[in-house]
């Protein structure tokens, strides 16, 4: 059963909130996740992760990953010129055309992709910048807000 929310209320008294209610609003089909081409997620270290695809008969050419307003996409452009003087009894390795995508959280960047022995893997590291950090701030003795005011009087 599929429930559908009515944003609009919220969007018409936000400002630059369009990323989450685009998340939410694909919320809708969050469980039904592609079955085509089969991929893992994995997380490499405190604030690195990979996506593994299998891509088993694809060329490094015939592949595209891109990274644009937090979302990662993986594609493929198989190529349509296939062997004339080939004629298969069984073809069990699909070739067919596929889009991925995946919603990255904030500060979640790509490093890097590569494929070797049929599985693309895309390389992503979340780098926070120091301001957003967690930081303590030191509490010493010294003047208070009462000797603050006092001064401004003198």
């Amino acid at each position: 059963m599929r429930t559908t929310f009515d944003l609009s209320p919220l969007t018409r008294s936000t400002i630059g909130f369009d990323r989450m209610f685009r998340l939410l609003d694909n919320m809708s089909g969050a469980g039904e996740a592609p079955g085509y081409p089969p991929y893992n997620i994995v997380k490499t270290g405190d604030d690195r992760y990979g996506i593994t695809v299998a891509v088993a008969g694809f060329g490094e050419d015939e592949l595209e990953v891109k990274m644009q307003d937090g979302q990662l996409t993986i594609t493929s452009t198989p190529e349509k010129a296939e062997k004339e003087d080939v004629s298969y009894i069984h073809r069990g390795i699909a070739r067919r055309a596929f889009e991925l995508r995946f919603s990255l959280a904030d500060y979640i960047e790509v490093t890097g992709a590569s494929v070797d022995n049929g599985m693309l893997t895309v390389d992503l590291v979340r780098n926070v910048p120091e301001a957003m950090k967690p930081r303590t701030i030191a509490i010493g003795k010294g003047k208070g807000r009462k000797a603050l005011t006092s001064s401004k009087a003198a």
